[in-house]
């Protein structure tokens, strides 16, 4: 018989601890659920990713050309990067973590979309502060200093006002966002998920840097609560065609 569950790794890092835990919940069935703990607090869970998909799916469908270069900001459980590799425009898929236990998670494939990404010749790993790597002057990609992108994808803070490290605060002002938008091509595309409904503020934020700015509600089934929950993704062209 299966075992219920499982802490399947716990590390030390500058932000808490981080564990990965799996369990069965006999009610919903006998799939495993993947879930990530920043010290008490739930980050993520396998059993709620359609958002995280969306973000993908929506960003990309609003990126225009072949032979796509994308960033993804936040690894996280993977589902982002994964549903973004479906896309067979993308050339190369640069996704930027800043915690080193969660890239281990995945090349050692304790998560299931690990070997997803593994496998895919398209997809590396970049240790470090998407925050700061989204400046012009240092850049997403390590191997090729002011390289430019087709599309730049973000899930890392719950919202554009909840953070999960205060740190992170500083990058939503117009000159920080006016930073990380010289390392898109032209016609490139900025997307971000929230775990909250689009919020009026941020997407006027959002306007003054970019040509045109859309929000996408995304909803989704909560089994716990017995009710439909919903997160949002923007979207941000820096031209309007």
């Amino acid at each position: 018989m299966a075992r219920l569950f499982a802490e399947l790794d716990s590390q030390p890092t500058s932000l808490g601890e981080i564990s990965l835990r799996r369990r069965i919940i006999p009610t919903l069935g006998d799939d495993y659920i993947y879930e990530v703990k920043l010290g008490e607090e739930f980050l993520m869970s396998s059993l709620f990713v359609d958002a995280e998909v969306a973000l993908a799916d929506l960003g990309l469908a609003a990126t225009p050309g072949e032979q796509l270069k994308v960033v993804v900001g936040g690894l996280g459980l993977g589902y982002t990067a994964k549903a973004a590799l479906n896309d067979q425009r993308i050339n190369e898929l640069l996704v930027v973590e800043f915690l080193q236990p969660v890239i281990n998670w995945h090349k050692n494939e304790l998560v299931p979309v690990g070997e997803v990404l593994n496998r895919d010749p398209r997809c590396r790993y970049v240790l470090g502060s998407f925050f700061d790597l989204a400046q012009p002057n240092i850049g997403f990609d390590p191997n090729a200093p002011g390289a430019l992108f087709d599309a730049i994808l973000l899930d890392i803070d719950h919202s554009p006002s909840e953070f999960l490290n205060s740190s992170n605060a500083g990058f939503y002002t117009h000159g920080n966002l006016s930073a990380m938008a010289q390392q898109l091509k032209p016609g490139g595309v900025f997307a971000m998920w929230s775990q909250n409904s689009p919020n009026a503020e941020f997407i006027k934020l959002l306007e003054s840097v970019f040509a045109k700015v859309t929000s996408e509600l995304v909803t989704f089934y909560n089994p716990f609560a017995q009710v439909e929950a919903s997160n949002s993704v923007y979207v941000a062209h820096t031209e309007k065609n």
